[in-house]
């Protein structure tokens, strides 16, 4: 073979070298789109599962209730006030009907008439409340009971509770408080309250005793012959030596705070923990 062949041979097999690099290179230049594929393919099957986003529904329900817990202690916060209001306004007669008693819960009323001594009934244990008290008998820091007495009143002929208020253990005995045992026509002022109902942990009312732990209208208006008719005497009613009147507390059970915090709490530690579970496992 000449040398001039021999050459051409050789600038043959170049040619075809150099197709065959270039058509290796071409294809190179598809092999990261080829690998970016794969890599997608890689990072959809550690996306969080389809389930995974059904689980954000407790995050989100914890967060709706805690929310509607919001809205149910501001109402709770304005009907304490209004229940507050009412204590504040003027006092009107005892009304004739029972049923419109039921609407009156917290409104001053006035009567006139006399006191039953010898039926005086008992709650307890009591703590004083100082709010509105006067200055009837006894230290402000003991433990003691209220005393209900049987009320006649004497322009309508009925037969009521007043609740006089607060004395301590030591003068739970009438006889140890002779002065304040008012004789005669009197006039009080106090607020309406309605039946009360027994509390869990609260032991039941010993009637045989007369120890009465919470307030059963219908109970102590059946004890005592009386109507079904309560209601707590104002500060101004208290007498020297008696009981103190300024007993009621406008209370109603409003925990609405605690379950907003913990409706919160729940919503966001839920959500972080299903951010760490299953979004934080994605690769960047």
């Amino acid at each position: 073979m000449s040398a001039f062949s021999l050459s051409r041979v050789t600038l043959q097999c170049v040619r075809k070298g150099s197709q065959s690099s270039l058509l290796a290179a071409r294809n190179r230049t598809f092999c990261p789109g080829t690998r970016y594929a794969s890599q997608t393919t890689s990072r959809s099957s550690l996306l969080p599962p389809p389930h995974a986003w059904f689980l954000l529904s407790i995050p989100a329900a914890a967060f709706g209730l805690g929310t509607w817990q919001v809205q149910r202690r501001q109402w709770k916060l304005e009907l304490i006030k209004d229940m507050e209001a009412m204590t504040n306004r003027p006092p009107v007669p005892i009304p004739t009907e029972q049923q419109d008693l039921e609407m009156m819960e917290y409104r001053p009323v006035k009567v006139k008439g006399s006191f039953d001594h010898s039926k005086e009934m008992y709650l307890l244990p009591r703590s004083l409340n100082t709010h509105d008290a006067g200055g009837g008998l006894g230290p402000r820091a003991q433990s003691g009971a209220q005393v209900v007495t049987p009320f006649h009143c004497s322009d309508t002929g009925r037969t009521i509770l007043v609740n006089r208020g607060w004395v301590s253990k030591k003068n739970i005995n009438p006889e140890t408080r002779q002065d304040g045992q008012v004789p005669g026509e009197v006039e009080v002022t106090g607020l309406v309250r309605l039946n009360e109902k027994r509390a869990p942990f609260v032991p039941k009312n010993d009637i045989a005793h007369n120890r009465w732990h919470f307030r059963d209208v219908e109970a102590m208006a059946q004890l005592t012959e009386a109507q079904p008719i309560y209601i707590e005497a104002v500060g101004g009613s208290t007498v020297p030596g008696g009981p103190i009147g300024g007993q009621t507390r406008v209370q109603l059970r409003n925990e609405h705070m605690q379950y907003i915090l913990t409706w919160y709490s729940l919503s966001i530690l839920t959500t972080l923990g299903w951010y760490w579970t299953y979004f934080k496992k994605v690769p960047r």
